[in-house]
């Protein structure tokens, strides 16, 4: 009988070695989960990269043949004219940039899940796109350039500008916009955010950048596609007649504003996944641009007025343009107030130098929106439903 303890005890395992067989095993899943990420991660850079070099080829013909990019994408069964369907992968996307004045030259995007994109010029190969890549200082998020404002990629504010000490602004959900301030101040305290080097009063293009790019994605419209319905144009009526704290949960673009639904929205998607709050409605925002002459609005007009993007009879000579018509989108130069963009307030016989504000403000429902743009105050004025927000 010992002798049989003696051989059943020699065919076990200990415990040690059943911890070495579990270790062991460990080991090599996890090697084997790393080497599929690494090989499934080439394969969605392989099929982005496949993806921009076909659609480019497909550009480029068209331009042969036609004389000058095309307008827009559009895969419909009877395409509108000047468009071209260029068909992305099973779980990519692409976004289309052509350069509005004369279409001679474009950027295409390729994104696969809102994780992982590459982009393609006119002019150049397939790279990764920087805007996913980019580091960005605390409370910002990185914004993809576009070719029709002549921005690269860089970051802004993902809130309004919030007041941490006498000149210091932060970006973060906690607080109050700041407001009854300058754009001169704005522009002087915008150097202060801590820790970032070339921090700056968001420029007119960087501005018009964010704008186009929201206006791009179909989950920033009522009606989940680019044009149907309207985009959210943030806090704008009265209830409660002040700006409003924004909320830490990306999720909850309806905070504060005693809403659940509807065109209030504070939150708008970017191409690249982004978040970005109260881009319109809340508080105007100053950016860097002023003006003197060139103002678009009406010719004869008797002075200050609101006025809808499609009344405008005199373009003006700003620059960057801000019509809703050069951001190149299908029917945008149609786009009014009922879309969600906002409307100008502007006079065309103005001589005296005004700075820009833009995207709206509680209380002014239809005037707000992501293309709203008032050139009416100057550069010294101060209140109480104007704010700002800094770029790098």
């Amino acid at each position: 009988m010992a002798n049989n303890e003696t051989t059943i005890m020699a065919n076990g395992f200990t415990i040690v070695e059943l911890l070495v067989v579990v270790v062991v095993i460990g080991i090599l899943a996890a090697i084997t989960i790393v080497s599929y990420t690494s090989i499934s991660n080439k394969a969605v850079a392989a099929s982005l990269q496949s993806d921009l070099i076909g659609a480019s080829k497909q550009l480029k013909m068209y331009q042969v043949i036609n004389g000058s990019y095309p307008i827009d994408l559009d895969c419909a069964a009877t395409p509108v004219a000047g468009t071209i369907c260029l068909k992305a992968s099973p779980g990519n996307t692409f976004r289309y940039e052509p350069n509005t004045n004369g279409y001679q030259t474009f950027i295409l995007t390729n994104t696969h899940a809102n994780t992982t994109s590459y982009r393609i010029t006119d002019n150049s190969s397939p790279v990764i796109a920087s805007a996913v890549q980019i580091s960005c200082p605390a409370g910002f998020i990185p914004i993809p350039g576009s070719v029709t404002y002549g921005t690269n990629d860089f970051c802004v504010m993902k809130y309004e500008a919030k007041q941490s000490s006498a000149t210091v602004p932060v970006s973060q959900a906690d607080g109050l916009p700041w407001t009854a301030i300058s754009q001169t101040s704005s522009a002087s305290y915008s150097h202060n955010v801590a820790g970032c080097v070339g921090c700056h009063l968001i420029t007119d293009s960087e501005f018009l950048t964010i704008a186009q790019n929201v206006l791009n994605i179909p989950s920033n419209w009522s009606g989940n596609a680019v044009g149907s319905g309207y985009i959210y144009s943030g806090h704008n009526d009265s209830i409660p007649a002040t700006s409003i704290v924004a909320d830490n949960s990306d999720s909850n673009g309806y905070a504060n504003t005693n809403n659940i639904d509807g065109n209030q929205r504070r939150t708008l998607t970017l191409s690249n996944g982004e978040i970005i709050w109260d881009l319109a409605g809340n508080a105007w925002e100053w950016t860097s641009g002023t003006a003197t002459t060139g103002q678009p609005g009406i010719v004869g007009e008797p002075g200050y007025t609101w006025k809808e993007w499609t009344g405008v009879t005199n373009a003006g000579t700003l620059s960057p343009n801000s019509s809703p018509a050069i951001i190149g989108l299908a029917g945008s130069s149609a786009w009014n107030s009922s879309n969600g963009i906002g409307e100008l307030y502007s006079y065309v016989g103005e001589t005296s130098l005004r700075g820009i504000t833009r995207g709206g403000c509680r209380g002014m429902t239809y005037t707000s929106g992501v293309m709203a743009l008032n050139i009416g105050y100057l550069p010294s004025d101060t209140y109480s439903y104007i704010g700002f927000r800094v770029a790098r």
